[in-house]
Formats: structure tokens, C-alpha cells, sequence
């Protein structure tokens, strides 16, 4: 039976009030299993790819090792001790069987097995990652979400003037500038390392932050922290001015959206029109963005921390390169990539989370 309208003061009242319009009609698909099977070829094809690029590298790991010492006969001994005489497609099934089974082989600088270099080095270089992502995260979406509240406004052009600069500003000068003012001429933060020496700590996960926490050393917590302040601003820097540029378009494309302004005609709350429509929708690519830039991180640590004298796989990773450490160089930026597969499958797993249109398949 219909309703019967009445007017009043030239509204129309009992009449129902329709569902509000969403984004896609069609509920959105993320990625399948197809999407995890895809990551063996990929990574095979890397591996072929790494395989071949370490070794068109001039010189060789044997003339590194030797320097000045290094005679043919010496030479032509390391390359037989390493197998770096035997035919190319022999060197690639011989590493790539010994990879499958979980042997990244030895260093030839230090001799010790990779995996164990990459097991005692890695936190250092994850914690400096997480603490990049949070400067990154916690700056960048406040920001460009309100650079686009006051869209055409001084502080809009402000917000994307900075980001364009902290594009452009190389992360090693930043680094040096960073270093010179604060811990240099104002001596407010440690120059290098990640703890003080004269600090007798317990590690366990040798997360120096964390197992200060769950030990009870908050002084060993609060020196760690200390010394990832400016490493972290430097490493996060470019992250957080992508961040923040993608952040404003996202939401200047969702406020603008018609579902948008079909909430605000029918009187939905300033809060809960920001809450839910427009920041939540806006967040797919900005996730997405950060996914990319988490996994970049991880790679891209290595001026960072040779200049902040960080003892991470970064570190390690550019005296590899110098050195022609095969072994090294291959087992650590596999593993980089498998890092940085898994957390962009993580990114798209998190999009049924954001955004329940999103459906797992």
C-alpha cells in the first residue's frame, strides 16, 4: 500500500529515503590464488636475470679477494675453490639447486654462510624500514588528506611544493645534511650506530627497540630509538612525499565522487561523510602506494645506512657489490624481492579489509 505524502513547510515527509549510491556497482575482485602461482615464474625469471647481471660485472670476486696479490695461478685457484670455472648454465642449476633447499652459500670476504650474515643483519635493517614507514605514514596521509580539505588554498600549494622537494632531494645528501646539523653542530641525536657501546642491553629478536620493551630496559629502548630518528627521516623522506601526493589526489577524486555529494544533499554528518566516504574509499591507492614504498625500503636502505654506519643488509649489501661477493650479492636481493612479493600480496589481501566491496576469490 503506498504511503500517503504530506507537505509540510515545503518538504515532502514519508517518503522513504533511497540507499545511497556506492562507487562500483559490481563488487571488486582481488587477486587469486592464480596470483600466488604467478610468483614462480617471476621469481625464476629474477633469478635468471640476477644470475646473469652479477656476472657481467667487471673484474671478478677472485681479483677483489686478492688485490694486489692476485697472480693467474692465485686466480685461476679461488675460481676453482668457488666454481667460478665451470660453465655459466652449470653455475646457474648448481646455485639455483642449492637455493631451492634453502643454502644461499658462503661469503667469499667473511666465509660465513649468507643466510646467517642475512639472519644477524636483517632486524637492523627491518626496524629502520618500520620506523621509515611510520615517519612516512603518520606525515604523509594527515597531510595530503588535508592539502586536499583546503584544495587551491596557500596550504595546499605549500603541502605540494614540499613533496615535490622531498622528491627530488637525493636521500645520501639528505642523510649528510641531517647528520651534520643535529647530531654534528647541535648535538642533539647520535651520528652513527644503533646503540650507544656503553649501553649493556639484552637482544633477543636483536630488534633493539622491541626487546628493550620486553625487557624492561626502557633506557636501551629509548637509545635505539634515539639513533633511528635520523636514518628513518632520511630513508622516509621520498616515501612520504609520494604518500602525500597520492593521498590528495585520492581524496580530491573521492569527495568529488556523486555518492558524495548524494550524502551531503541528504544531510549525513561532516564526521561521518569524511569517516566513511571519503577518507575509506580513498584509501585503496594510498595502500597500495605504501605497499610499493615498504617494499622499496627494505632495497633501498643502502646509502642510509652506509652513511648512518647502520649495521643492516644494506651496509653489508654495498661492500658485497664493491668486493664482487657473488654469493652475497644473489642471496640477498633474492630474498629483497620474495620480501617485497609477499608484502604486495599482502597490500592486496588487505583490500577486502578496507573496503568490503572487495571480494576474496
Amino acid at each position: 500500500m503506498p504511503r500517503v505524502l504530506r507537505r509540510r513547510g515545503g518538504r515532502t515527509r514519508g517518503v522513504p529515503r533511497p540507499p545511497l549510491p556506492t562507487p562500483c556497482e559490481n563488487p571488486c575482485s582481488a587477486p587469486s590464488a592464480g596470483g600466488l602461482l604467478l610468483l614462480i615464474p617471476t621469481l625464476f625469471g629474477l633469478s635468471v636475470l640476477l644470475f646473469a647481471w652479477v656476472r657481467a660485472l667487471p673484474g671478478g670476486p677472485a681479483v677483489a679477494l686478492l688485490g694486489e696479490r692476485a697472480t693467474p695461478e692465485a686466480v685461476a685457484r679461488i675460481n676453482e675453490l668457488y666454481g667460478f670455472n665451470e660453465p655459466l648454465y652449470v653455475q646457474y642449476f648448481t646455485w639455483l639447486g642449492r637455493l631451492l633447499t634453502g643454502d644461499f652459500g658462503s661469503s667469499i670476504q667473511t666465509g660465513r654462510p649468507v643466510l646467517e650474515e642475512f639472519v644477524r643483519r636483517f632486524p637492523a635493517t627491518l626496524e629502520l624500514s618500520i620506523a621509515a614507514l611510520i615517519v612516512a605514514v603518520g606525515i604523509g596521509i594527515p597531510l595530503g588528506y588535508w592539502a586536499a580539505r583546503r584544495h587551491g588554498k596557500v596550504w595546499d600549494h605549500t603541502a605540494v611544493v614540499l613533496s615535490l622537494i622531498g622528491i627530488t632531494i637525493p636521500v645520501f645528501f639528505l642523510a649528510f645534511i641531517l647528520k651534520y646539523v643535529f647530531a654534528v653542530q647541535l648535538g642533539w641525536l647520535p651520528s652513527d650506530g644503533r646503540q650507544d657501546p656503553r649501553i649493556d642491553a639484552t637482544h633477543y629478536t636483536n630488534l633493539y627497540v622491541f626487546d628493550g620493551l620486553i625487557t624492561g630496559e626502557f633506557d636501551a629502548s629509548w637509545d635505539a630509538i634515539l639513533h633511528l630518528i635520523l636514518p628513518a627521516l632520511a630513508l622516509g623522506t621520498i616515501p612520504l612525499a609520494i604518500i602525500v601526493r597520492i593521498t590528495r589526489a585520492s581524496v580530491l577524486e573521492v569527495q568529488n565522487a556523486d555518492y558524495v555529494r548524494t550524502g551531503r544533499a541528504k544531510g549525513i554528518g561532516t564526521g561521518t561523510l569524511r569517516n566513511r566516504f571519503i577518507l575509506r574509499n580513498a584509501m585503496l591507492p594510498v595502500v597500495t602506494t605504501v605497499g610499493l614504498q615498504a617494499g622499496l625500503l627494505i632495497s633501498g636502505a643502502v646509502l642510509t645506512e652506509t652513511v648512518f654506519a647502520f649495521p643492516g643488509i644494506g651496509q653489508f649489501l654495498a661492500r658485497a657489490i664493491f668486493t664482487r661477493d657473488f654469493p652475497v650479492l644473489q642471496g640477498f636481493i633474492i630474498f629483497i624481492a620474495i620480501a617485497y612479493a609477499l608484502i604486495n600480496l599482502l597490500v592486496d589481501l588487505s583490500y577486502s579489509v578496507i573496503d568490503p566491496r572487495v571480494r576474496v576469490q
